[in-house]
């Protein structure tokens, strides 16, 4: 059609495609416009972000260590492990597996294992009880308390696994046999009053190389167990004989072999990973 020689397309309308792409184009400028700012700003906010990260970093790299890394590591850590511990519940089990499954565990670390071991003149030495007395318990008299045998999962922090039977007696049957000393000065009662037992347990080797610090509350789990047998034989002394610690709600670097101590103590006991750098909780 030609506007003129057609009376109905009157100039107007057939100069309308010419301002709509005059329209476009400038529109275009202008959102390339824009987007070319938003993209100098973008970069600006990342480049700051990123200065920020390294200095950042820098700075929690030249605070001083708490346990084998910088403090504010230290205390994420801490405060992760505190959040555990007020979610956990004894009645909260670990999967539990047919005995079929069972399997020996790699041997892994040999701290506190030393060679001149003599398990004919073991004892357990116990502190930090209600009675102010201290102990010294034979494997005999560990073994009067009720027998136990459970089929659970250990979780090495390494991120390998395997299933394995283990006998002994609850720690927490143990705790109501030998009540540790309690907050208020008050009789324990370690069924209906445990929140008023002291908060921590710390365990060590023998010879004092190798010690965990387990809380109350994953001591008091009716899976946390003194054990003196693995998949329906006495333990061996590369696996810890006479007696080891197995809590399944926590990783294997809480289950230490040949255990020589327990002290029931109001403060945070030290423990041996943690002073490298792992979580002190250790919880999964």
């Amino acid at each position: 059609m030609n506007p003129e020689t057609d009376p109905e397309i009157t100039p107007v309308e057939a100069e309308a495609p010419v301002f709509q792409a005059v329209a476009d184009e400038k529109n275009d400028g202008e959102i390339e416009a824009q987007m070319r700012r938003m993209s100098r700003r973008s970069f600006l906010w990342a480049l700051a972000a990123s200065a920020g990260t390294v200095g950042g970093l820098k700075w929690i790299g030249s605070r001083r260590a708490d346990d084998g890394i910088p403090w504010p590591l230290r205390r994420v850590l801490d405060v992760n492990g505190d959040i555990a511990r007020d979610l956990f519940s004894t009645a909260r089990l670990a999967p539990t597996f047919p005995a079929s499954k069972a399997r020996e565990p790699r041997v892994n670390g040999d701290i506190g294992m030393g060679e001149d071991f003599d398990p004919a003149s073991w004892n357990l030495n116990v502190s930090g009880l209600h009675s102010g007395e201290d102990l010294r318990l034979s494997l005999a008299e560990i073994k009067k308390l009720p027998r136990v045998e459970a089929t659970t999962e250990l979780k090495c922090i390494e991120g390998w696994s395997v299933i394995v039977t283990w006998a002994g007696a609850q720690l927490a049957d143990f705790m109501a046999k030998y009540p540790p000393a309690t907050q208020s000065g008050n009789a324990p009662d370690v069924q209906k009053k445990p929140d008023d037992l002291v908060p921590y347990v710390g365990a060590q080797t023998p010879d004092g190389a190798y010690f965990v610090g387990l809380d109350r509350e994953a001591a008091l789990h009716p899976q946390t167990l003194l054990c003196y047998e693995m998949n329906g034989k006495p333990l061996t002394l590369a696996h810890g004989a006479p007696l080891r610690l197995v809590t399944p709600v926590k990783y294997g670097i809480k289950y230490l072999k040949r255990l020589g101590s327990l002290e029931f103590t109001a403060r945070r006991p030290e423990d041996y990973w943690a002073q490298r750098g792992y979580d002190w909780y250790s919880g999964h």
